[in-house]
């Protein structure tokens, strides 16, 4: 007999309760609060949003699925299923931060706050979740392949983002290493670091970096498998060039970066707890992710 499906519902703590946890009474909170001229009212009414999605979001369940649920803080350590249902409830950068530890599974992303969240990633609204779970587990729904970027040095060690990859020293300070594109030459260079980021990420990071150097290159798009590199001002000098400082990586193109300096770090969607550190002579390659991220359009 074949198992019910499992939805598992990823959330991340409330601002509130955060407040809560850290001053440990609402009045303290509230004091705290008003020395920064904001009001708890909001924080709570944000809070209750965040409350009533949930609920509904556990409603819209059927009773005979199973389920599970993950606050972000314990991704790392949780075990997704390859056959679950992923209900992401709170804000688009939530996606991203669950998407480096999945597998393809469908992600519905529930928009808690469709008055202050552009809801990008989180496309549905609460109303639409049963629907929407239905049409998942029939294999009827709507899904979009959102590209995803991974780095994989070369003792073995992988690390994934849906938005964008930062290689570079820690305090952003000068960092030094050869660096090439498929097919091509490599030059030294020094620079604060290199941001590599994906169609979804050149909304964020990466578009910055891209109008302030007003770049002619094509902003490349959430499914194309394309993704964007800019060399954060790199310094010339006697030893060092600026020939390679942007591009665009097509499908099985990748980005070559030899290190030689030790203590740079590579950390993805600005998570910079979860990183890997690299040590001089190391080297790493920065490709589009076998995986994507399967999102689900609203029913």
């Amino acid at each position: 007999m074949a198992l019910a499906p499992r939805v598992v519902v990823v959330h991340r703590r409330t601002e509130y309760d955060e407040l809560l946890a850290r001053h440990g009474t609402r009045g303290q909170a509230e004091f705290f609060l008003s020395t920064r001229g904001r009001s708890i009212a909001e924080v709570f009414d944000r809070h209750c949003a965040i409350e009533r999605a949930l609920a509904s979001v556990s409603n819209a369940i059927p009773l005979e699925w199973r389920r599970g649920t993950v606050e972000r803080a314990d991704l790392p350590r949780f075990l997704f299923a390859p056959d679950d249902i992923v209900v992401v409830v709170g804000q688009d950068g939530l996606v991203a931060n669950a998407a480096k530890y999945l597998a393809g599974q469908p992600v519905v992303g529930v928009n808690a706050e469709p008055k202050i969240n552009p809801g990008v990633l989180v496309p549905c609204s609460v109303a639409s979740v049963a629907p929407t779970l239905h049409e998942v587990a029939a294999n009827s729904a709507q899904v979009e392949h959102r590209t995803m970027v991974e780095a994989v040095v070369k003792d073995g060690q992988r690390l994934v983002a849906l938005n964008e990859i930062y290689l570079g020293h820690p305090s952003h300070q000068s960092s030094r290493y050869r660096i090439a594109v498929t097919g091509g030459d490599d030059e030294r260079q020094s620079s604060s670091g290199i941001l590599i980021g994906s169609g979804t990420g050149a909304t964020g990071w990466c578009r910055s970096a891209w109008q302030e150097r007003q770049s002619a290159l094509p902003l490349p798009g959430a499914t194309d498998g394309a993704l964007l590199w800019f060399v954060r001002e790199a310094w010339p000098s006697a030893v060092t060039g600026t020939s390679r400082t942007e591009g665009l990586l097509r499908p099985r193109e990748e980005l070559r970066v030899s290190v030689e300096t030790d203590g740079l770090v590579i950390f993805g969607d600005g998570m910079e707890s979860d990183q890997i550190t690299l040590g001089w002579g190391e080297s790493v390659s920065i490709r589009a992710a076998d995986v994507s991220l399967a999102l689900v359009r609203a029913s």
